[in-house]
């Protein structure tokens, strides 16, 4: 989807319990009448011990059980997991999810990392095997939705979406319930629904809120470290300046890199019917 699409009030963040609350009952209720209007079953989550999949695995708990749907969460680890995140997942997961299990994939990445040619420890080859562990646990997760008849959930928020921190195919999935809520939106978000929770939910889910971002692939320490900007405060704020339309902001690198990742959200990329068939 081209920046062109996006107008001023994307910009805006919701900042107060009472903007946060809204937006949780519009998260659920949209979700419950989708999953009502498809007749689905399930509804199945990657967790990786980060802030997203646990916001995602707390915010849908309570409209899996509206909907009588199972919530299916998978770990998966592939090499490049810490202790830490797989822990995180694991207590998310056997807390919030009907259905959870912890699955260690390391010895099908090492398979399929030996039919791929030229990999070396350069940047370019860390980003190509992070890109296949990513896709590796889609296939996984894509199978359990087909088999308890529902689909797979994405997690991912506005700023990652800005920004293609995201792999094409592999952590995408059929239904985005926060795709247009900003990172720091989603920490108040789970900070918020800390409250609504027993103090070992709300425990799991502050661990996932201070833990340092990462996506677990082994292409850097953290989010951040890859965005180039300390904080996702800084991050939101620059991001929401340039919607805003303020065109000095094209130089940065943040910016530089939402402009050339551009292709991953116009994905995928088809000929129109009228070009074929006109031959003028």
């Amino acid at each position: 989807m081209s920046l062109s699409v996006f107008s001023s009030s994307d910009a805006q963040f919701l900042t107060t319990e009472a903007e946060i609350s809204h937006a949780i009952k519009v998260m659920r209720a949209k979700t419950a009448a989708y999953i009502m209007d498809n007749q689905l079953k399930s509804l199945v989550i990657g967790l990786s011990g980060g802030i997203d999949s646990a916001f995602a695995a707390v915010l849908l708990r309570p409209v899996c059980d509206f909907t009588n749907t199972k919530l299916i969460g998978r770990s998966i680890t592939i090499e490049t997991n810490k202790d830490d995140e797989i822990d995180r997942a694991k207590t998310i997961g056997s807390l919030f999810c009907h259905d959870f299990q912890y699955l260690d994939y390391t010895h099908i990445y090492n398979v399929y990392k030996e039919a791929l040619p030229e990999l070396n420890n350069q940047f370019l080859s860390l980003l190509r095997m992070g890109n296949c562990k990513a896709r590796i646990r889609m296939i996984c997760l894509y199978d359990l939705a087909q088999l308890n008849r529902g689909i797979v959930i994405s997690t991912d928020n506005f700023t990652e979406y800005l920004t293609g921190f995201w792999t094409l195919h592999g952590d995408v999935g059929d239904y985005a319930p926060f795709a247009h809520l900003w990172k720091t939106e989603i920490y108040l978000a789970a900070r918020f629904l800390c409250k609504q929770h027993t103090k070992e939910q709300a425990d799991a889910l502050m661990q996932c809120i201070e833990a340092v971002p990462t996506d677990g692939l082994g292409i850097s320490n953290s989010d951040l470290e890859q965005l180039g900007v300390p904080t996702y405060e800084e991050v939101d704020k620059i991001l929401a300046l340039y919607l805003q339309g303020d065109k000095t902001l094209e130089q940065h690198p943040l910016i530089e890199r939402v402009i050339s990742t551009e292709y991953k959200r116009k994905t995928p990329v088809s000929i129109s019917r009228l070009a074929l068939i006109n031959r003028e």
